[in-house]
């Protein structure tokens, strides 16, 4: 008993080392494997596996994953009416295949040898064994130390079910615990030590007169055990009794058993895992221990015995036996790949995120601080229409993009009127009469025009460029005395003076022939000193004079 208590302390502290090393070894990872991949999955589930990656079937095809092939050895001991001796050596192969993530089928072949020996001894039941009743007379109560020693040949087919590694907030588990279950077919073959090195049956008597008939108690069973192995030969040459209506190979009993267990695996590796278990095996013979009756005190009065059960305690080394296969299902967690799409998806169809913008102004109504824009507008990042000059006319309405601030407040069409400066108020009443200024010509009152720019090396009038050129038309269509310069600027290249050409060209193209303003109303000047090359400036040329036109500068260079 103490034995055994150190063999269970020895496996627990295995367990627990090689669960710290597992946990070290073992990548806890997102997913088991990459759930898309073609080449591990098998033939036959492969339109369910297209189907998934097309997103018209939800579940992702079964993987095909690896045989399990383990070797093991341990304890053997036998349950009957022969006590056992001590746990003797036994052996263990077996083959394992997933059926899904909790059940497998596993095959199994063990070897196993088991000895018993009483250490009370018995005066009548052996009365009805018809192998010890050759060489004892239980009539005169001849006492008998029950004893046997057999080997087991087993060979079963189990079910086995995991219980853990279902995990909902864990990826992986480094160690499994599971149980089993399954039927198989065992053959046995028992043998009684009754003959000692002289050729007769051994003698008991002086056992019997060393401890006297009240000796053989619980508190003296080593000594008594120790004084019977003193006397014994371990020869056990005498074959034991057997059922006459079980089946026989070559003499051997075959039995059908019945076998169940707990079990748990500890991983090393993808590859490698210790497994330990109990296997008990039920039987339908009680002659395993090679006695089926029980001592009644009476020669002729037997008590039949429960059938007898055999144990295998077990440790042994698991190896994952398979290519383009992932590990055994039992070790995954079929959880693995809902979570992990969960957290980071790389198959799911997410759909298109939409947010609403009741006015569609492309600025969202959580965002929007104008949630009723009229259609059309502008508006800027805070979705509120645009208004260039601030006149309180939304751009989308002002006829004056630009309206200079002395010509404000506006009208409705953000028109605003401009006085006339004090000292010319006469000079202009004398223009609405038709008459001339004292130099012979009519004075211009235009006012600050704006400035156009261009984007990059653009020459093309962009929206807000086209806005602007618009109102300055405007200005130059209610002044029909004034000629206004365009000026741009770039004197550092041959490149840089033709792009000030293209632009300039560009803006008095566009007021005449879009905005029908006369040619000769048009100063032209590029390539000149002291601004932005990208800004095109608009500024009253009356009483100046300049071309309206010039030949391009660098027509090699010219935008296009």
């Amino acid at each position: 008993m103490i034995r055994k208590k150190y063999v269970v302390l020895a496996v627990f502290l295995l367990a627990l080392l090689s669960q710290g090393f597992a946990q070290d070894n073992t990548s806890e990872s997102a997913s088991s494997y990459d759930i898309r991949d073609s080449s591990l999955i098998p033939a036959k589930r492969i339109p369910q596996h297209n189907e998934f990656l097309n997103n018209a079937y939800p579940f992702p095809a079964r993987p095909r994953d690896e045989w399990e092939i383990g070797l093991k050895g341990g304890m053997s001991t036998v349950s009957g009416a022969v006590r056992a001796w001590l746990p003797t050596f036994g052996v263990g192969l077996h083959v394992r295949k997933s059926l899904g993530y909790v059940f497998s089928i596993r095959a199994e072949y063990d070897y196993l040898s088991a000895k018993g020996l009483n250490w009370q001894p018995s005066f009548t039941g052996y009365s009805a064994n018809p192998v010890i009743s050759q060489y004892y007379n239980a009539n005169i109560r001849e006492p008998v130390f029950y004893n046997y020693k057999t080997t087991i040949q087993e060979l079963s087919i189990q079910g086995v079910a995991n219980l853990n590694n279902i995990r909902f907030h864990k990826a992986k588990s480094s160690v499994l615990f599971y149980i089993f279950g399954g039927v198989g077919v065992a053959t046995y073959a028992t043998k009684y030590n009754l003959i000692g090195a002289n050729g007769q049956p051994y003698d008991y008597s002086g056992i019997i007169s060393q401890f006297g008939i009240s000796g053989f108690t619980y508190d003296n069973r080593k000594a008594i055990k120790s004084a019977l192995k003193n006397m014994m030969d371990g020869s056990f040459e005498t074959i034991a009794q057997r059922d006459p209506s079980q089946p026989k190979l070559d003499g051997v009993p075959i039995i059908p058993v019945f076998v169940v267990g707990p079990g748990m695996e500890i991983k090393l590796s993808d590859r490698f895992n210790i497994g330990i278990e109990d296997k008990i095996s039920l039987t339908k013979s009680k002659l395993i221990d090679g006695q089926e009756w029980q001592e009644t005190g009476s020669p002729t009065v037997h008590a039949m015995t429960h059938d007898d059960v055999y144990n295998f305690v077990s440790v042994g080394l698991n190896y994952n036996l398979g290519k383009r296969a992932v590990e055994p299902l039992w070790w995954i967690n079929p959880l693995d790949y809902a979570y992990s799409e969960i957290n980071a998806p790389r198959h799911m169809k997410l759909p298109k995120p939409v947010l609403d913008d009741a006015d569609g102004d492309g600025v969202t109504d959580q965002f929007d601080h104008e949630p009723n824009t009229p259609a059309g507008c502008p508006v800027d990042t805070h979705g509120v229409s645009r208004d260039t000059d601030g006149d309180g006319v939304p751009d989308c309405k002002d006829k004056e993009l630009i309206t200079p601030t002395q010509c404000q407040p506006v009208d409705a069409d953000g028109v605003g009127k401009c006085p006339d400066p004090a000292c010319c108020k006469e000079i202009n009443a004398r223009l609405d009469s038709g008459g001339l200024g004292t130099m012979g010509r009519a004075r211009c009152f235009i006012g600050d025009l704006p400035s156009i720019v261009f984007k990059g090396r653009t020459v093309t009038l962009s929206k807000d460029g086209k806005a602007l050129a618009s109102t300055i038309a405007e200005k130059m269509r209610n002044n029909p005395a004034c000629k206004v310069a365009v000026i741009g600027y770039g004197e550092s290249s041959k490149s840089a003076q033709q792009l000030s050409w293209d632009r300039v060209n560009e803006v008095i193209k566009y007021l005449v022939e879009k905005e029908g303003i006369n040619s000769d109303r048009f100063i032209f000047r590029y390539g000149q000193t002291g601004g932005d090359e990208n800004t095109i400036d608009i500024k009253d040329g009356t009483g100046e004079e300049g071309p309206n036109t010039v030949p391009a500068p660098h027509p090699n260079l010219r935008k296009r």
